[in-house]
C-alpha cells in the first residue's frame, strides 16, 4: 500500500485570503493506482470595498493662494483664515477632496458638518476656492461651485457680506439659488430649482437633515429668509 497526498489550493486577488491546504491520507494499491487528480480550485468570493474615511486637514494659507478673494482693507486679515482640505461626496457617486477657506475660529463647525454630509453620502457637486473663478461670485455659482471666503459685498448691499468674514458658505448654488421675492433668479441654469420643496441631487429644503446639521453648530439657512430666499447660503449666526 502506497499514501498519497491531496492538496486543496485556493488562489484570489489581494483582497482575498487564501484557504490554507488541508493534507488527506489515502490508502491505495501501489500497483494499480491511478496518478493523484488534483482537487478543484475553489472560487473566491469577492470582499466588498468601501470608500475611503472622511478626512480633512486645517492649514494656514498663504497670501497667494488668494490673490482675488483678499485684499487689503479686507474685514478679516488673511492670517485670520485657514484652507481646509477634505473628502466630500461627488455628484459621480464618487468621493473627491475639496478646498475651502473659512475663518480660523468656524474651522472645527465646518469638520463637523462635512464629516456627516460625506457619512451620508450627501453629493456636492465640486468645491473649489473661488479664486479658481477669479473672485467671481457670479462665475462661481454658475459653475455650481460649493465655495467660502470671499472678500465682497452682500448681494444688493454696500455692507460686507458673512462671507468676508469668512464664515459663511454657498453649498451647490445651482441646485440652491439665490431666489428673490418675485422668484427670479440671475442663473439661468438654476431656474428650475427656485422653488421649494423640490427633489433633486444636491438640493437643501427645509428642515432636512442638511440644515439641520448646520444649525446644530449654530449656522443659519437663507432658505429661511423673508421675501429674498438664498437656498444655498450658511452662515454663523446668520445673515
Amino acid at each position: 500500500m502506497a499514501l498519497v497526498v491531496l492538496a486543496s489550493v485556493s488562489c484570489g486577488t489581494q483582497h482575498q485570503t487564501a484557504t490554507p491546504a488541508t493534507a488527506t491520507t489515502v490508502p491505495v494499491d501501489a500497483t494499480t493506482a491511478p496518478a493523484a487528480t488534483p482537487s478543484p480550485t475553489p472560487t473566491p468570493s469577492a470582499s466588498p470595498t468601501g470608500p475611503p474615511p472622511f478626512s480633512a486637514k486645517v492649514t494656514r494659507i498663504s497670501r497667494d493662494r488668494l490673490p482675488y478673494s483678499w485684499r487689503p482693507g479686507c474685514p478679516v486679515g488673511y492670517r485670520d483664515l485657514r484652507l481646509v482640505s477634505l473628502t466630500y461626496w461627488g455628484f459621480d457617486d464618487k468621493p473627491h477632496t475639496g478646498e475651502l477657506v473659512v475663518r480660523s475660529s468656524v474651522t472645527d463647525d465646518i469638520v463637523t458638518v462635512f464629516r456627516k454630509l460625506y457619512g451620508w453620502r450627501w453629493p456636492i457637486k465640486q468645491m473649489k476656492l473661488v479664486d479658481a473663478y477669479k473672485g467671481s461670485d457670479f462665475d462661481s455659482i454658475d459653475a455650481d461651485n460649493t465655495s467660502a471666503f470671499n472678500c465682497r459685498p452682500a448681494t444688493g448691499s454696500s455692507n460686507w457680506s458673512n462671507h468676508a468674514y469668512g464664515i459663511a458658505i454657498d453649498v451647490n448654488p445651482r441646485e440652491n439659488p439665490y431666489v428673490t421675492s418675485d422668484g427670479h433668479t440671475e442663473h439661468q441654469n438654476a431656474k428650475k430649482f427656485t422653488k421649494r420643496p423640490t427633489k433633486g441631487k444636491g438640493v437643501i429644503n427645509p428642515g432636512d437633515k442638511v440644515v439641520k446639521a448646520f444649525a446644530q453648530v449654530g449656522w443659519e439657512w437663507g432658505g429661511y429668509w423673508a421675501g429674498t430666499k438664498d437656498f444655498q447660503h450658511f452662515s454663523k449666526g446668520g445673515g
